[in-house]
C-alpha cells in the first residue's frame, strides 16, 4: 500500500478528477465503491445545491470520497461559502480536493474539520505553499493533464523536482495516467498514486455528453492541443482540450450563445468560448465547446462502467509491479 492510499483509505493509489460537467455524484460514489478516490467537482455549484450533492454521494457509497473546489474560478469567498455548507455533511474519512491553491481560510476550515487536504500544484513553489497552508497531498499536474494547466514542466519533471525538494510528502501525479501499467511506472518513478480525469470522461456514470464521450473514446494524444481559447468564465488559464472547429479557425468568431446547460430544471446559455464543458444537460453547437483531453486518451479505447475501469487498472498495477 502506497502512503496515499494509506492517507486517504483507498484500496487503490487512484484518485479521479473532479471534472466540471463529468464528476457528479454517479460518477463521484462509482468510483468511491469500486476503491479509488471518486471525487465529486463542486466548481461553481451554490452552496444549498453542493451539499444536496453531497448527500447523494454519501448514500451511495461507504468508501472515502472527495469533493473538489476551484477556489481561483469561485474566489476566495464563495470557495469558503461551499466548504461550509459541505463540510458538515462530508462523512468521517472524506477528503477534499482543491485544484490551484486555495487561500489560508478555506485551507484552515478544511483542516478544522478534520478532513484530508488534497492540493493539485503545477510548479515547485506552489509545491511548498501548498505544504504550509496545510496539504496531506500534493497532486502534480505536468503539460500533459487535459483541463486548465498549473504549470509548464512534463509531469516527470515536476515530480522529480519535488520529491527531491520535499522526500517526505506524499505525492500523486495527474497527467499521462490512463492504464495499471502508467500508474506502476509512476511510483516507481517515486509517486505515491496518481489523479487521473481523462480516464473517467467517458465512464457510463459520467456526466459529460455523449459526444464528448465519444470523442475521448476516438482520440489519440495528437488531437489534443494546449490553447487560451476557451477563457470566459475562466481567463489567464491555458488548457489542453481535443481540437475542434475553433481550434482550427484562423481568427476568433463573435462570443456569442451556442448552446444551453439545463441544470436544475433552469436553462444557462453557454457563449463561445466558454470554459464550461459539455454536460449531458447540454444542447446545442456541441462540436464547438471545450472537450478537455488529456495526452493519455491514446489508451481510453472504451465506454464502461467505472468499476469495470478501476477494477483493470487494479489488476494492470498489480501485475505491472509484480514484474518489477
Amino acid at each position: 500500500m502506497t502512503r496515499l492510499a494509506a492517507r486517504l483509505g483507498l484500496a487503490l493509489p487512484l484518485l479521479q478528477a473532479g471534472m466540471g460537467a463529468v464528476a457528479g455524484p454517479g460518477l463521484c460514489a462509482a468510483v468511491s465503491r469500486a476503491g479509488a478516490g471518486g471525487t465529486l467537482a463542486l466548481y461553481k455549484e451554490p452552496p444549498a445545491r453542493a451539499a444536496r450533492l453531497v448527500r447523494e454521494v454519501v448514500a451511495a457509497t461507504s468508501r472515502p470520497f472527495g469533493v473538489n473546489v476551484v477556489p481561483e474560478v469561485t474566489g476566495p469567498a464563495a470557495c469558503l461559502d461551499q466548504l461550509r455548507a459541505v463540510l458538515p455533511e462530508l462523512p468521517r474519512g472524506a477528503f477534499v480536493t482543491s485544484f490551484g491553491l486555495p487561500d489560508a481560510d478555506p485551507a484552515r476550515s478544511v483542516r478544522a474539520a478534520g478532513h484530508p487536504l488534497v492540493i493539485q500544484v503545477g510548479t515547485l513553489a506552489d509545491a511548498g505553499t501548498a505544504l504550509e497552508r496545510g496539504a496531506d497531498v500534493l497532486v502534480l499536474q505536468g503539460t500533459e493533464a487535459g483541463g486548465h494547466l498549473l504549470g509548464r514542466l512534463p509531469v516527470g519533471l515536476l515530480l522529480a523536482d519535488v520529491r527531491a525538494r520535499y522526500p517526505h510528502a506524499v505525492l500523486a501525479v495527474a497527467g499521462g495516467i490512463a492504464t495499471g501499467g502508467d500508474l506502476a511506472d509512476a511510483v516507481a518513478r517515486g509517486a505515491d498514486g496518481a489523479m487521473t480525469g481523462t480516464l473517467f470522461v467517458p465512464a457510463e456514470e459520467s456526466t459529460a455528453h455523449p459526444e464528448f464521450k465519444r470523442r475521448v473514446v476516438e482520440a489519440v494524444a495528437d488531437d489534443t492541443l494546449v490553447t487560451s481559447l476557451f477563457d470566459i468564465g475562466w481567463p489567464h488559464r491555458p488548457h489542453r482540450v481535443l481540437h475542434n472547429p475553433l481550434t482550427a479557425a484562423g481568427q476568433r468568431a463573435p462570443a456569442l450563445f451556442i448552446a444551453t446547460t439545463r441544470v436544475d430544471g433552469r436553462e444557462h446559455p453557454v457563449p463561445r468560448y466558454s470554459a464550461a464543458a459539455p454536460g449531458n444537460g447540454t444542447t446545442g453547437r456541441i462540436e464547438e465547446m471545450a472537450m478537455y483531453c488529456g495526452r493519455s486518451c491514446t489508451r481510453v479505447t472504451a465506454q464502461e462502467p467505472a468499476a469495470v475501469t478501476v477494477a483493470r487498472i487494479s489488476q494492470e498495477y498489480d501485475k505491472a509491479r509484480e514484474e518489477r
